[in-house]
């Protein structure tokens, strides 16, 4: 489920292990039953979460991913209350776009309460932009997503 390079169909970018389960796991379900490849970045292991610690969050996203037919799941290891929209993030994220060149990604809604998930959203969305970059100093072959669509909590 963790293979590093694996062309996606569908990609979602959340900040916190279980973000994807929430807001969009559904519809990862739907696509892996229908034979299309899913996958998940996790930008952070959760570490800051009021119910459990790292070790216990990464458990239950591998086991969800597993129960929702992930191809790919992988955590960033960005801190955890702490995301910063930088150009190091960017390309982090961006290196994992390339890696996986999904057609579809799905990002948390730009309006947020928690700064981490808005951090996602920005960080997210030009990642997408910057792994189209040829010049850009990334492995891989550039690549964009043909479509971002984005989930939310509570709007």
């Amino acid at each position: 489920m963790d293979a590093k390079k694996s062309k996606l169909d569908v990609l979602a970018i959340a900040a916190h292990p279980d973000d994807t389960e929430i807001t969009c796991g559904g519809l990862l379900i739907k696509m892996a039953k229908i034979g299309r490849k899913t996958g998940v970045l996790d930008l952070t292991k959760g570490e800051s979460g009021t119910f459990g610690d790292e070790n216990i969050r990464i458990k239950e996203a591998t086991d969800a991913g597993k129960i929702m037919g992930l191809s790919y799941r992988e955590f960033l290891g960005l801190p955890d209350s702490a995301i910063e929209y930088n150009q190091e993030n960017k390309m982090k994220i961006a290196q994992v776009i390339r890696d996986t060149a999904p057609e579809l990604v799905i990002l948390p809604h730009w309006e947020q309460r928690h700064p981490d998930h808005l951090a996602c959203s920005r960080l997210g969305y030009d990642a997408c932009f910057l792994a189209g970059l040829k010049r850009l100093n990334l492995s891989g072959e550039p690549v964009r997503p043909r479509k971002i669509i984005y989930v939310t909590y509570f709007r």
